[in-house]
Parts: structure tokens; C-alpha cells; sequence
């Protein structure tokens, strides 16, 4: 793999439903400066960006935090929760994306439908993915080509209608810079509960270290096309939130499950091309599904070969060859997140599944900066990209504020529902360890 095709990769991994379902939401939370928490998204992805590129030409192999985290205290346990909390991002963020897709179908079709209907939407889409993933990972990766070129043609339409009506003199400019947040908040509380909202938009950047023994002289080509890939999605993301809450009104887009329709539809109104948009989007967060189900399946696999979870979850298809158990596996707890949240009256169901897939992976990022600094001691004497002492230490601080609760701003759902799929892991990596103890006693 090339600069070319590695950047493309960590730009698709990026782009998806974060900034196409979640603008209005963090929008609610500080008024018309809805730029600003993807700003500061952007910086603490970039900080802790330095400490994965450290580590990812130090040790060119696949495997990405779990390897890292391993590397630098040796204790499986803690391995196995940083590789399962990866898995279950992976879950959170394709049933946040599922609920936006039928979102965005029900938009496009102009259905007058209620929660159920979308409920039953998203949990067919979450069926389609599963064929794709039992079809085989070549046809999935192909697929995740179109899916990119679609979802960033859709965020420049929306910049470029945006820019129009402004141009035009319609926007009201006096937004972007007004602060309003809720009542019980401060403003520094509400930008880091939006913060860790938005946050959801900005990984992705991550996976794309799983490419490092495919990639063509990585210690070279990996900065560059990680800084490259995070500052392009930055500014897309920054541009698209200063043009929707200058187009529409923050209560709008607040109250929209399609937040970036709605502003093609303010900034255009009538033009043919304001209705394309829901199927891009659709598209967009399709592709968001479908790599992170891809990922969550391959993940509990890999982890059942290793003997830390049940054999089963092993087995493959006898002619596809795909791992069918675990996308089975993955696909049934992502059904259960989708009805769990989607039951429950006026849960704002994307924010609280991309909210959660943030909370676990920040936690993650707090242990990858943490190991940058303890594996410096570890010369592997070869030349590789260095972080410095500062960033990995900045690094670990805000990505623990974004994670405590009582520093972060989130809502108790988002700890409730990662607790319950790591007590799941956990229940799983028990019940493993006790057969194998079980079969060595025998022996």
C-alpha cells in the first residue's frame, strides 16, 4: 500500500456518521459554536495520533492498541479488555449508524414513520450488513472504496450549498460564536460533554495502523498520510459545523435526526440535488457500519484463536471461509444495543451509541499514550517516528477528562452500556480461562 491508497484508507475510516447524525446534537450542547468541540476533537486526535505513529513504526505489526498495551505490561487481562473495548467500539458505532441510516432512508422516501418502523429499519440494514460480511472481506473492502468517494462528495455539497446561501447574505453569521447550553451546565462543562460527543467524528484514525505490515516503508509514508488524513477531516468537519448553524437555527438542528439534510434543504430549497442528500448520507453511515463490523467480527475471532475466548467463535464458513459465528455474534449484540436504546422514550439513540463508542475508545487512547512512555525504555534499534515527552503526557490527561464522568459531561447511559459489553467479555474470558484450567487438570 502506497501514500495514495493509505490515505484514502484513514479518510474513509474517519468520514462517516459522527458529523452526518451527530451536528445537531452537538449543537444542543453549546449553541451556534457547534465548531468548536470538533475543533477540540480534532487536537486531542491529533495529540494522540503522535503516540500511535510512535509506536506503529517502532513495532510495524498488526494488532494496533492490544499489541501496544501488551508490549508495555505483559498482563493478558488488561490486553484482553483493551482488545475487547476496541471490539465493542466497533459494535456501538455500527448500531449508531444503523439507527441513522433508517433515519435518513425514512427522509429520503419522505416516510411519516414513528420510532418503531425506524427500529425495525435499522435492524433490517444491520441484516444487510451481516450478508456483506458473511459474503467475504474482498467484496467488503471494495465496497468501503465507493462508500468514501460517496460520503465525501456529500460533506462537500453540503459546503458548497452552505457557501451559496451564504454568499447570498441569508446566514445568520451571529450564531457561530453564540454559546448557549443547558441549563445545568457550564459552558466548559457543555464544550466537553460536546467534546466527548463529537470526538466520535474524529476515530478511525486508529485502525488504519492495522495496515502497517502492508504498507510501503511505513516509518516514511505513516506520518505524513496520518497527518495528512486527520487534518483534511478536520476542516472538513469544522467548515460543515460553522455552515449548518449559520444556515439553520441551533433548535433545528437539534431536533433533526438528519441535521445535515436539513441544511441543504434551508440553503437550497427546491433544488432537486437537497434531495439526494439523505441517500448519501445513507451511504456515508453504511460505510461507517460495515468497517466497524468488519472490524468487531475479525477482532473476537483473532481473540478465539488465541484461547482467550470460547472456541467457537472461531469457526468458519466451510466455503466462504468467513468467520460466520463471530459476525453472527457481533450482529446479535448490535441488534440488542439498537432495541435496548431505541425502546426507551425520547433516548436520542445516535448520540447515545456514538457517545459510548468515544467513551471506550478514549479510554483506550489513555492507555496507548501511557505505553508510549513506559516502551521509550525499549530500544528496538530502528529508526522511527518520535512524540516527544510532552504530547503522550497531554495526551493521557485529555483523553481521561473526556472519559471521567464527572469531568466529561456524559450521560450515565454511556457507562452503563459500555459496562454491560465488558461485563459480557469478561463473563466470556472467564468462562474460557475455567475450561482451560478445567483441561490442563484432566491432563
Amino acid at each position: 500500500m502506497g501514500p495514495g491508497l493509505l490515505l484514502l484508507f484513514i479518510v474513509g475510516d474517519i468520514l462517516g456518521t459522527g458529523i452526518y447524525a451527530l451536528t445537531g446534537q452537538v449543537a444542543g450542547e453549546v449553541g451556534g459554536a457547534a465548531w468548536l468541540p470538533f475543533a477540540v476533537a480534532f487536537v486531542v486526535a491529533l495529540i494522540t495520533a503522535c503516540s500511535y505513529l510512535e509506536l506503529v513504526t517502532k513495532y510495524p505489526e498488526a494488532a494496533g492498541a492490544a499489541l501496544y498495551v501488551h508490549k508495555a505490561f505483559g498482563k493478558h487481562l488488561l490486553t484482553f479488555l483493551v482488545c475487547f473495548a476496541v471490539m465493542c467500539s466497533g459494535i456501538t458505532s455500527a448500531s449508531a449508524a444503523s439507527r441513522a441510516f433508517a433515519a435518513n432512508l425514512a427522509t429520503g422516501f419522505g416516510l411519516e414513520v414513528g420510532n418503531t418502523v425506524i427500529l425495525l429499519i435499522a435492524m433490517a440494514f444491520m441484516l444487510l450488513v451481516l450478508a456483506v460480511n458473511l459474503r467475504g472481506v474482498g467484496e467488503s473492502v471494495k465496497l468501503n472504496v465507493v462508500l468514501t468517494a460517496i460520503e465525501l462528495s456529500g460533506l462537500l455539497l453540503v459546503i458548497v450549498l452552505s457557501l451559496y446561501f451564504i454568499t447570498g447574505g441569508e446566514a445568520d453569521f451571529s450564531r457561530v460564536v453564540a454559546f448557549e447550553t443547558p441549563e445545568d451546565k457550564s459552558v466548559f462543562l457543555a464544550v466537553s460533554a460536546a467534546t466527548s460527543l463529537a470526538f466520535f467524528a474524529m476515530v478511525g484514525f486508529e485502525d488504519s495502523v492495522n495496515m502497517a505490515e502492508e504498507t510501503k516503508d511505513p516509518v516514511k509514508i505513516f506520518p505524513r498520510m496520518m497527518f495528512t488524513g486527520i487534518g483534511i477531516t478536520g476542516l472538513i468537519y469544522v467548515l460543515v459545523s460553522i455552515c449548518a448553524v449559520a444556515v439553520v437555527p441551533v433548535g433545528e438542528l437539534e431536533a433533526s435526526e438528519t441535521p445535515l439534510v436539513t441544511v441543504v434543504e434551508t440553503a437550497a430549497p427546491g433544488v432537486p440535488i437537497g434531495e439526494l442528500l439523505p441517500f448519501i448520507s445513507m451511504f456515508a453511515v453504511a460505510n461507517s457500519a460495515l468497517i466497524n463490523m468488519l472490524m468487531a467480527s475479525r477482532l473476537l475471532y483473532g481473540m478465539s484463536k488465541q484461547g482467550v475466548l470460547p472456541p467457537f467463535l472461531s469457526k468458519v464458513h466451510p466455503t466462504r471461509r468467513t468467520p460466520h459465528v463471530s459476525i453472527v455474534f457481533t450482529t446479535v449484540i448490535a441488534l440488542l444495543l439498537i432495541a435496548y436504546v431505541s425502546l426507551v422514550p425520547d433516548s436520542p439513540v445516535v448520540a447515545l451509541l456514538g457517545g459510548t463508542t468515544s467513551l471506550l475508545l478514549l479510554a483506550v487512547f489513555a492507555l496507548v499514550n501511557v505505553s508510549v512512555l513506559v516502551l521509550r525504555r525499549e530500544d528496538t534499534g530502528v529508526e522511527h517516528f518520535r512524540a516527544g515527552s510532552v504530547l503522550p503526557v497531554i495526551g493521557t490527561i485529555t483523553c481521561l477528562y473526556l472519559v471521567l464522568p464527572w469531568s466529561s459531561g456524559r450521560p450515565a447511559g454511556q457507562y452503563e452500556i459500555a459496562g454491560v459489553l465488558l461485563a459480557i467479555g469478561l463473563i466470556l474470558w472467564a468462562i474460557t480461562w475455567w475450561s482451560h484450567k478445567r483441561a490442563s487438570e484432566r491432563t
